[in-house]
């Protein structure tokens, strides 16, 4: 899918948010939700692999990117509920609903808030978790927030290229298309208030407190209600071990997530890390465009849940 984007702000109740759109506005519509501390336009590659004859909408999730908000985020429902806005104030019909990790969360409590809005959705690595994992508190020895070790992360830049230099070599960045963390990086810089060079859209506050606050985002109880048929798209799956520790790289997602949806397919990729979409653009726009889209042979496996 070819274009350049117009951008639009969006009142929505509590915050000023931010959204890309491409396409025709009366053809189908895609909605797509980032991952926490992303934006819109890391979606870029993806959009350019989808076929033509669609109205792509990008939204920024509150607090990321050009989205006007930067105090910590106080709940997930509260970023759901902008997308639900969004959504309404747009009379948007049939969404094909798409989001990657905390945007998979966003789009599945949208989707549940609003059933007669969406015709599918396909949750790329989201984070809903295993049950027992909200039942526990990896940050009860932090004080808030900006105790998480994100909260540190860098936050002073001279240019996008300083940026991504230091990012491509680093893993998992080192895994991602060149071509997304050059888009990652572009996008991902606003010049800072003082004047002196850039800072991360998405703030490093901002991004802890995501984190933070994931422990309050168990929604299996209204998973189990949502009648629109699901494909999730899985990451390589994490050891016991693994599920202990903050892990930017495994899945995040519960392997019998599929299994709670009514309509649930499972495809599990274990040849790609949480960031399917930086990794192969192509094959998200796959089972984006082509609800009976399946895995190609490439040394992954898939499995389907009904």
């Amino acid at each position: 899918m070819q274009g350049t984007p117009t951008h639009h702000m969006f009142d929505a109740s509590e915050a000023r948010i931010s959204y890309f759109e491409w396409g025709d506005a009366a053809a189908p519509v895609i909605l797509l939700a980032h991952a926490t501390g992303f934006h819109a336009r890391v979606w870029d590659k993806t959009i350019a692999a989808l076929p033509e004859g669609f109205r792509v909408i990008a939204i920024e999730l509150r607090g990321h990117g050009r989205s006007e908000y930067s105090k910590p985020l106080e709940s997930w429902r509260i970023i759901a509920q902008d997308v639900r806005e969004l959504v309404q104030a747009l009379s948007l019909q049939d969404i094909i609903g798409v989001g990657h990790s905390m945007g998979g969360y966003c789009m599945t409590r949208t989707a549940y808030d609003l059933p007669q809005s969406f015709k599918r959705l396909v949750l790329v690595d989201p984070v809903l978790s295993r049950p027992d994992i909200y039942e526990q508190n990896r940050y009860a020895d932090l004080a808030g927030p900006e105790a998480h070790p994100v909260a540190n992360r860098r936050n002073r830049w001279s240019s996008p290229q300083e940026m991504f230099d230091y990012f491509k070599g680093r893993h998992p960045y080192s895994l991602w298309r060149p071509d997304v963390l050059e888009d990652y990086c572009a996008y991902g810089l606003l010049p800072r208030s003082d004047g002196d060079g850039l800072e991360l859209a998405c703030a490093p506050l901002v991004e802890a407190s995501v984190y933070y606050e994931q422990r309050h985002t168990n929604i299996y109880h209204l998973i189990e209600q949502i009648e629109t048929p699901v494909t999730v798209l899985r990451a390589q799956r994490r050891t016991e071990a693994e599920w202990k520790v903050t892990n930017f790289t495994k899945s995040p997602t519960w392997e019998q997530l599929a299994a709670q949806f009514k309509h649930g397919r499972d495809v599990y990729l274990p040849d790609f890390t949480h960031f399917i979409p930086m990794q192969d653009p192509q094959l998200v726009a796959r089972f984006i465009a082509d609800e009976t889209a399946q895995l190609e042979p490439m040394g992954c496996s898939a499995g389907t849940t009904t």
